[in-house]
């Protein structure tokens, strides 16, 4: 059965407390919906205002192959509005629960009916499609419901929708419900939002009744809890109502359900949405979260890696997305070995040893260490272990609020121990300073530039120092990551340094 796609994320998504987005974020958005394969664009809702009938425009005036929609109320000057931005179709909302039409409306039912009907044949009228859409539908009573979709069918509308608003279904009901609906002489399509956290259950289990069009957000964003999510849809729809199996990219589509979604796209089409609206997903969210395939090691890891269909239900690379392995104190040798394949990074023993006992340390502490960490302490181990001739014995650092930064540092160069003490303007700047007094006698090394980042975020995070020095005409650069920033800027100098008294001699 081919499935409809209706896409609302420039419109129930935009209504997500603190997002707005400009006429060009929205084209953006728009064009990549498109790629991915959306049946029908909702675009906005032309009666807004001034920019959003432009950013509405400049959809329409793109050429693309989806179906350009505008959310409109049932009212002539909202389905004029909708006329003025060129759109192909009208999403033609109006309430018919007894709450929306008593206390917001403050209408009869008879007059909520004549008002939907007129809209509909003002909008048809004028060459538009009309999708009838009865908000609040799942609090609303049926016979009335059937009545508005039924008149609306007899005047022409094209698509019938029943909105559950304020997500009061449950999978069981919506199946009862949608199932009703669906001897309607008309297309149905579903619309759910997930006050409950069912939304994406509910709309399958609308599908299932015989709904053959949802509607969805990219990421399930919408206003309070949010919409349905297109991902977990779709890729429900592809593997739980198909062969309920691991799948690979090359699986054949045994699907019961067929959408024209590229299901490849899913994660970048996420990634897409989650920057340009400023609303950052949950590590755990299903299909397009950080950690939907990441394992910790140990079992799982070790799992994985001899057949991933062990702990994944699908293959990453289906969606777009790409497994990890989070490493801690439960690391195992043969996921770090893995791990160090797959980053393209050959230690001998002694250095995977090292390796393996600074991520086993950073474990401890609390800390899960990414593919980026590892990476980062990786190549920090390598490259300590070139023979060294200047070696840090100890580093100490007093700082404060009304304490000038002092550092004193304890040296071994060529067996020779070496005691300075510096102040700088801050604990790193001291540290520096004392280094440099140290090797003073061997080599005047300028330090040209200095740049650390946080690798993963939090106040524990792994340093990353990375520093260009100057010896001569030499300039190398060097690194060091650690979770302390004082060691690590040290640590990096001082690997620097070795490198240039190595060329040196």
């Amino acid at each position: 059965m081919k499935i409809k796609v209706l896409d609302t994320t420039l419109r129930d998504g935009e209504q997500t407390p603190g997002i707005s987005l400009t006429a060009s974020e929205k084209l953006r958005i728009a064009t990549k919906l498109d790629e991915i394969g959306v049946n029908i664009i909702e675009a906005g809702s032309a009666i807004t205002s001034h920019g959003e009938r432009k950013s509405i425009k400049e959809i329409t005036s793109e050429g693309l192959n989806a179906e350009i929609a505008s959310f409109a109320r049932a009212v002539k000057v909202d389905v004029d509005a909708a006329l003025e931005c060129d759109v192909d179709s009208v999403h033609l909302v109006v309430p018919t629960s007894n709450l929306h039409i008593e206390h917001k409306l403050k209408k009869s039912k008879e007059e909520v009916l004549s008002q939907a009907i007129d809209a509909s044949e003002y909008a048809l009228d004028h060459g538009l499609i009309v999708e009838l859409s009865a908000e609040d539908a799942t609090r609303s009573e049926m016979k009335f419901l059937k009545e508005i979709f039924n008149q609306g069918v007899d005047v022409g509308v094209q698509r019938i929708c029943a909105c559950d608003t304020v997500g009061m279904l449950t999978p069981e009901k919506s199946f009862e419900f949608y199932k009703e609906l669906s001897t309607i002489n008309a297309p149905l399509s579903v619309h759910c939002h997930n006050d409950f956290g069912l939304a994406v259950a509910n709309t399958l289990g609308a599908i299932r009744a015989g709904a053959t069009e949802f509607h969805c957000t990219v990421n399930g964003i919408g206003e309070r809890a949010g919409n349905a999510s297109l991902e977990e849809i779709i890729v429900s729809l592809k593997t739980l109502y198909g062969k309920g199996q691991n799948y690979t990219i090359e699986d054949n589509d045994s699907s019961i359900y067929k959408t024209d979604i590229n299901i490849q796209e899913l994660y970048s089409t996420s990634k897409l949405v989650s920057r340009l609206t400023g609303v950052y997903l949950q590590p755990n969210k299903a299909i397009v979260g950080e950690n939907a395939f990441a394992h910790e090691s140990g079992i799982h890891a070790d799992g994985v890696i001899k057949n991933a269909a062990t702990y994944e239900p699908i293959v990453p690379e289906l969606v777009g997305h790409k497994r990890k392995f989070i490493m801690g104190k439960h690391i195992g040798t043969k996921g770090l070995k893995n791990n160090l394949d797959e980053l393209g990074i050959k230690a001998n023993d002694e250095q995977f040893k090292e390796i393996f006992e600074k991520v086993k340390s950073l474990g401890d502490m609390g800390k899960c260490v990414t593919d980026v960490d590892l990476q980062a302490i990786a190549y920090n181990v390598l490259e300590l272990k070139r023979e060294q001739k200047v070696k840090l014995e100890e580093v100490t650092i007093v700082s404060g609020n009304k304490v000038i930064p002092t550092a004193s540092i304890k040296l071994k160069i060529d067996d020779k121990d070496i005691l300075e003490a510096g102040v700088g303007i801050g604990p790193v700047d001291a540290a520096i300073v004392a280094v440099k007094k140290g090797i003073s006698e061997f080599a005047d090394v300028e330090l040209e530039e200095y740049h650390v980042d946080a690798i993963t975020g939090g106040t524990d995070a792994l340093i990353d120092v990375i520093v260009k020095l100057r010896l001569g005409d030499k300039i190398i650069s060097a690194r060091s990551t650690q979770p302390d920033i004082i060691n690590a800027s040290v640590e990096a100098y001082l690997s620097g340094v070795n490198r240039l008294l190595e060329d040196v001699e």
